[in-house]
C-alpha cells in the first residue's frame, strides 16, 4: 500500500501496526470524506508525527491502539511541555493539540479506541489577534504597481490581475490559485471553491473582470478550461510561495509595511466594505466564513480605527 501524503515511512515504522493501519485510514478519512485542506492535511500528519514520536521515546516502545488508549494527562502535559522546550509557542503547540484530538476523536467516534484523558488536556491560551488590513490609499497603491519589478509584460498582468483580484472578491490567495480557465466570471459573478468543498459565488467587478481578461489574454501557454489560471513561468499552476514573493518585492519598493502580504488584501477586502455600510452577514457570505464570530474580528478593527481617529482629532482626548 502507497503511504499517502504526509505519513512518511519513518513515521509508520515507530507505530505498531495496528495503529499503522488505522492512521493510512484516518488520512484518507480527512482527505476524502472531511475533505480538508492541503495545508490542514500535512499540519496534522506533522502534528501527530511529533506526537508519536515522543511517545515512541516516552514509553520505550512503539505505540499501538492500546498504548495510545493508556496515554495520559500527565503524558499529554509531557508532550506539550517537550515542544515548548523544542521553541514551540502557544499557537504551535495548540495546533499540535487540535491535529493530535483530530485522530484520537476519529478513533473514538469509529469505535477502534477510546483516550478519556484527551479530553481534559487545557489548550494553550491564545493571543487575541485580529486581522491587519490594509488602509484603501495602501490598496490601491498595490494594484497601480502590481508587477512593477515583473522581468516579462505577461507576468506583470498576471499579478496585476491576481492582486485585483484578491482585494477586489476578498479570495484567499489558494481559492485563487485553484482556478481554472474554465473558471472565468460569468454574468458578473465567480464561482469560488472555499475550504471543505464549499462552493460560493462572489460578484466581480469590471476592474477585476478587465484585469483577468487582460492577463489571460497575454497567456504565453495554452489556455483550455481545465488549465489553471495564474501560470508559473514554465507553465504550471502559480506557486503560492511565488504570489507571496512577488508582493514581498513590491511593498519593499514602494514603501508599504511588512503586514502588506496576498491574504492581507483579502481582510481589505472585508474591512473596507464594513466601513462603507456593507453589514456582517454579507460580508461573511462573501469571505465564505461558516462562522459569524469569524468575521466579527472586522468590528474590532473598525472601533480600533475610531478610537485612533478619535484621539487625533478631539482637542480633549
Amino acid at each position: 500500500m502507497a503511504t499517502p501524503p504526509g505519513l512518511k515511512d519513518e513515521l509508520l515504522a515507530l507505530c505498531a501496526p495496528d495503529l499503522e493501519v488505522r492512521l493510512r485510514e484516518w488520512q484518507d478519512f480527512l482527505r476524502h470524506e472531511k475533505q480538508v485542506s492541503k495545508h490542514t492535511l500535512r499540519a496534522y500528519s506533522s502534528d501527530v508525527t511529533h506526537f508519536i514520536t515522543f511517545l515512541n521515546n516516552h514509553l520505550g516502545a512503539s505505540p499501538g491502539l492500546d498504548a495510545l488508549g493508556d496515554v495520559g494527562l500527565r503524558d499529554f502535559r509531557a508532550w506539550l511541555s517537550r515542544k515548548s522546550m523544542d521553541g514551540a509557542g502557544n499557537a504551535s503547540r495548540a495546533r499540535s493539540l487540535s491535529g493530535v484530538k483530530s485522530l484520537l476523536s476519529w478513533l473514538d467516534k469509529k469505535g477502534i479506541m477510546h483516550n478519556p484523558a484527551i479530553n481534559i488536556v487545557r489548550t494553550p491560551k491564545l493571543p487575541h489577534k485580529l486581522p491587519r488590513p490594509l488602509a484603501e490609499g495602501q490598496a490601491m497603491k498595490v494594484l497601480e504597481n502590481a508587477g512593477l519589478l515583473a522581468k516579462e509584460d505577461w507576468i506583470e498582468a498576471r499579478d496585476k490581475a491576481l492582486f485585483t483580484l484578491l482585494y477586489g472578491c476578498g479570495l484567499r490567495i489558494d481559492e485563487a490559485l485553484q482556478l481554472n480557465i474554465g473558471d472565468m466570471p460569468r454574468d458578473g459573478f465567480l464561482r469560488v471553491m472555499g475550504k471543505g468543498s464549499k462552493e460560493r459565488q462572489v460578484p466581480v467587478m469590471d476592474i477585476v473582470e478587465k484585469a483577468l481578461l487582460n492577463y489571460v489574454a497575454m497567456i504565453p501557454f495554452s489556455a483550455e478550461g481545465h488549465e489553471p489560471i495564474f501560470r508559473g513561468v514554465r507553465g504550471g499552476r502559480l506557486n503560492q510561495g511565488v504570489a507571496q514573493k512577488a508582493m514581498r518585492e513590491l511593498r519593499v519598493s514602494i514603501g508599504l509595511p511588512e503586514t502588506a502580504t496576498p491574504h492581507a488584501l483579502r481582510h481589505s477586502f472585508a474591512t473596507h466594505l464594513l466601513q462603507n455600510g456593507a453589514n456582517l452577514r454579507e460580508i461573511q457570505e462573501l469571505l465564505g466564513h461558516a462562522s459569524l464570530s469569524t468575521t466579527q474580528r472586522y468590528t474590532e478593527i473598525n472601533a480600533e480605527e475610531l478610537m485612533r481617529v478619535y484621539k487625533n482629532a478631539h482637542p480633549r482626548a
